[in-house]
């Protein structure tokens, strides 16, 4: 695969490694600095070393291999399975599973479980990288996925996804009290102007972004709610809620650095989600339940009260 860059003013004298980790950051930079080495990437149509700093008037050209199926292996990983027929699955993924290999991580993922589970029966359309893998949750974020077992099945619910039909229901805990009992972010997410490995709000170049919020419980400094999206951005519950000045708790990326809590990243769960079966037209949910550490604080929250 080729991806072709421009250089930002404000990426000015970035060494090439580091700026292309910070557009990619599935990629690592030992990973970047291979393919360097392979003259994969070049510079102004030229060959660079990973020390070269980058500047505005740079065009960048990075060349990725596609990888090979002995690249991602089938794994004995328990899965969690709310729902499943010879079509689709619906897992409950567990906190710090990543959805699908990438670059310098192959193992450990759902679909390492999958490939196991599933042996050859889920969808290929995204490559041999993201087998039945229609849509993605953040590594720290538990909850509903879908899984395709079929191509039929995989292009059907990507076109709901693209309408935005799919009913999706997270749970989630902010710092601060809201105020209103519920009420709509309407603002278009794009990459972070400076920081590339985070998402921000962007009315320039970023793209649609609407969630509805609702209050569930009110704490001492904390509140409880859920978020139901029209719109699946990256990280767009979490930009949405930190851009009111509520960001979720745990959340080192877009909220507080330090948080008075032990918790693995942000406390965000996939709690419910609603699809049309692609071959029966019937509507089918299903429903993830609140996974304990998440129970736990909730009582630690309620105690403080």
């Amino acid at each position: 695969m080729t991806h072709e860059l421009d250089v930002l003013e404000s990426q000015t004298g970035i060494r090439i490694d580091k700026f292309l980790a910070d557009e990619f950051p599935e990629l690592s930079r030992s990973y970047i600095q291979k393919l360097i080495k392979e003259e994969q990437i070049t510079v102004n149509g030229k060959r660079i070393k990973a020390n070269y700093k980058v500047s505005p008037a740079d065009m960048v050209v990075m060349n990725e291999p596609e990888l090979k199926e002995p690249d991602i292996l089938a794994e004995d990983i328990p899965l969690d399975i709310l729902y499943e027929d010879s079509d689709l699955l619906i897992v409950n993924k567990p906190k710090g599973m990543v959805v699908h290999p990438s670059a310098g991580h192959y193992s450990g993922t759902l679909v390492n479980a999958l490939m196991y589970y599933c042996k050859d029966d889920l969808s290929g359309i995204n490559g041999v990288m993201r087998p039945g893998i229609v849509h993605r949750i953040d590594m720290d974020t538990t909850g509903s996925l879908l899984v395709c077992k079929n191509d039929f099945t995989h292009q059907n619910l990507a076109e709901q996804l693209k309408e935005h039909s799919i009913k999706r229901v997270y749970h989630a805990i902010v710092h601060g009290v809201l105020k209103e009992d519920e009420g709509t972010i309407d603002a278009p997410i794009g990459r972070h102007p400076i920081d590339r490995k985070k998402m921000s709000i962007n009315y320039k170049n970023g793209k649609e972004a609407v969630t509805h919020y609702k209050v569930i419980q009110r704490f001492k400094d904390y509140t409880y709610i859920q978020c139901q999206l029209e719109t699946g951005r990256t990280h767009q519950i979490r930009v949405h809620m930190a851009s009111i000045k509520h960001p979720l708790l745990g959340d080192a990326v877009y909220g507080p650095a330090k948080c008075p809590f032990k918790l693995q990243g942000q406390t965000l769960h996939a709690k419910m989600i609603g699809i049309v079966h692609p071959r029966t037209n019937e509507y089918v949910e299903a429903d993830a339940p609140l996974p304990e550490y998440f129970v736990s604080l909730l009582k630690k929250l309620e105690n403080l009260n």
